[in-house]
């Protein structure tokens, strides 16, 4: 009998579990859907669903408290879930509320970003690069540079903290489950639509009243009853100024006449447009020609502004500034707000350009110079700088420069000349070139005395003449023609004798006398060559030719050696 209940006992069971898989089956139950559930219990710490699976899931009361719905949970209450798993290692159903929770908010958070609506949030927390916001139970990221349409400080970012704010989906990444919003989006249309509006009832030629937002280095920003217009410095004023800030401060109220308004809805607005232009009302008064009193109000690397009245500026061109210092910078003469004089030299009513002359009313030193001054007169200069191939000086009464080359100090042609020359030194010499033109005054010192070249202008190429010896080196000597040894000229070693013995530049002392040849002579460059074997050589031959022959036996010395000893007394 037991026997019998036990085997209607186990077919019961067989044909439940047949059953209850069959319905199952039927419901077609698949991992990663969302099921409705029916809540069959809420404990402390797990509320179980029934999802008409093998077994009840459980569910942490957590997922419910930050969704603050735990409340609002009843035993059959019907709430949404996600199948994890229909079964775990457990034999139990794995479902999770959070995670339905989320699947329908990036539904809905993926319709917002496709039509562009606006979805209700609130910031929960800071985050790196920005903050932490809670839309539907998505955890969004807001970055630091959307928060806003300007920084905000403290106590604007806990006020937007505490209260939800509107956003913009503006990036969602499926794969990585990372939604992007702006807040500033948001605020940046509602200012364009109030811009708009306000725009719509402006138009070119109004004159309203703004006020100074901010000044920057091309002009400011006026607020027009919330809109943004731009006022160019070059609006600022008719007369030339070198920063908004000269005229303008933050918060000053000004009247503003609105010149220009874009497609895109930018405002240009003037301030001088409101006064009558000066240039017209003055520029009559000035002649070209004439001299009028002016201020510096800039100084540039191309020359100088100068006002002549209110509106009415013209340029100082750097080659106006000074009839002397032509490469000098502008600022090095004139200075800003000087009061100077200075001369008209041409008006452009139609480009609005006025050419002045700063020079043109200062006293010309090159006139002056030359009424004075003529080629081959002496001056008197200061020495101002030596450089490494010329002495500059500054010529006594007048602000004009000479240079004097390294080969006008003295007629030994000598770089080493230009050692003798220090700053401040007083010096006289006599003018070679004036250029006006070229602003050139060229001055030699040497030509203050009589040109030692003069030795050789009566003389030729083979004469023969008397040298003293300068200096000895291991391979040439340096010779001289007058006492005052003012052209020195090398004879090289191979040239100090015919025989190779002999050209030892030893032998010859500082001071001695020596006769030798003209081999060279270029007058006009100043270029001569002297030879010690070219003399002999002809020497040589006139003495073979009339005291002997090659064939008679007698050396060269034996013939020459009285003769050379009897030339030795007579110099002596």
């Amino acid at each position: 009998m037991e026997a019998i209940v036990k085997l209607d006992k186990n077919k019961s069971n067989e044909e439940f579990e047949k059953l209850l898989s069959q319905d199952l089956g039927n419901r077609k139950l698949k991992e990663g859907e969302i099921i409705t559930g029916v809540v069959s219990k809420v404990g402390k710490k797990f509320i179980f669903v029934d999802i008409s699976a093998k077994s009840e899931g459980a569910i942490s009361v957590d997922e419910f408290k930050f969704a603050k719905e735990l409340d609002q949970i009843t035993p059959g209450s019907k709430i949404d879930v996600l199948l994890e798993k229909i079964e775990n290692k457990f034999g139990e159903v794995v479902i999770s509320r959070e995670k339905a929770r989320k699947v329908h908010s990036w539904k809905k958070m993926e319709k917002s970003f496709e039509t562009k609506e606006p979805v209700t949030g609130q910031v929960v927390g800071r985050v790196k690069g920005g903050f932490c916001v809670n839309v539907s139970s998505c955890l969004c990221f807001l970055p630091g540079s959307q928060v806003s349409i300007k920084p905000l400080n403290g106590t604007e970012v806990n006020k937007m903290m505490k209260e939800p704010q509107t956003f913009e989906v503006v990036k969602m990444d499926s794969k990585r489950g990372n939604i992007v919003l702006s807040r500033r989006s948001i605020m940046e249309k509602v200012r364009d639509h109030d811009r708009d509006k306000i725009v719509s009832k402006l138009k070119v030629g109004d004159v309203v009243d703004g006020t100074v937002k901010a000044l920057v280095e091309w002009g400011c920003f006026v607020d027009l009853q919330g809109v943004d217009s731009l006022l160019h410095i070059t609006d600022i004023s008719y007369s030339r100024i070198n920063k908004p800030s000269d005229l303008l401060t933050i918060g000053q109220t000004i009247k503003v006449k609105i010149t220009k308004i874009s497609e895109d809805k930018k405002i240009s607005v003037s301030v001088k447009d409101l006064s009558e232009d000066p240039y017209v009302k003055e520029i009559e008064k000035y002649k070209v020609g004439e001299n009028y009193p002016a201020t510096v109000t800039k100084v540039v690397e191309y020359g100088a502004f100068a006002s002549l009245a209110p509106g009415l500026e013209g340029l100082i061109h750097s080659s106006e500034i000074s009839h002397t210092k032509k490469n000098i910078h502008p600022g090095k003469i004139l200075s800003t707000s000087e009061k100077i004089t200075v001369q008209i030299l041409d008006k452009d009513v139609a480009k609005r350009r006025i050419s002045l002359s700063f020079k043109n009313t200062q006293p010309n030193p090159w006139q002056e110079f030359m009424k004075k001054y003529k080629k081959d007169d002496i001056i008197e200069g200061t020495v101002k700088s030596v450089t490494n191939f010329a002495v500059f000086i500054t010529i006594k009464g007048f602000e004009l420069d000479s240079m004097i080359h390294y080969k006008n100090l003295s007629f030994s042609e000598s770089e080493s000349e230009l050692e003798k020359y220090k700053k401040n030194q007083t010096v006289k010499a006599k003018i070679l070139e004036i250029s006006e033109e070229q602003s050139k005054i060229r001055c030699g010192i040497r030509e203050l005395e009589n040109d030692p070249f003069e030795f050789f202008a009566k003389r030729k190429t083979s004469d023969v003449i008397t040298v003293f010896v300068d200096t000895v080196s291991k391979n040439s000597i340096q010779v001289y023609v007058d006492k005052k040894r003012d052209l020195l000229f090398t004879i090289k070693k191979n040239q100090l004798a015919k025989e190779v013995e002999n050209q030892r530049p030893s032998r010859f002392t500082p001071g001695q006398k020596v006769d030798c040849m003209i081999t060279k002579l270029e007058k006009e460059k100043r270029e001569v060559s002297l030879s010690i074997k070219a003399l002999e050589e002809i020497e040589s031959k006139e003495a073979l030719k009339k005291y002997g022959s090659e064939d008679s036996g007698m050396k060269l010395k034996d013939i020459l050696g009285p003769l050379i000893n009897k030339k030795k007394k007579k110099d002596s």
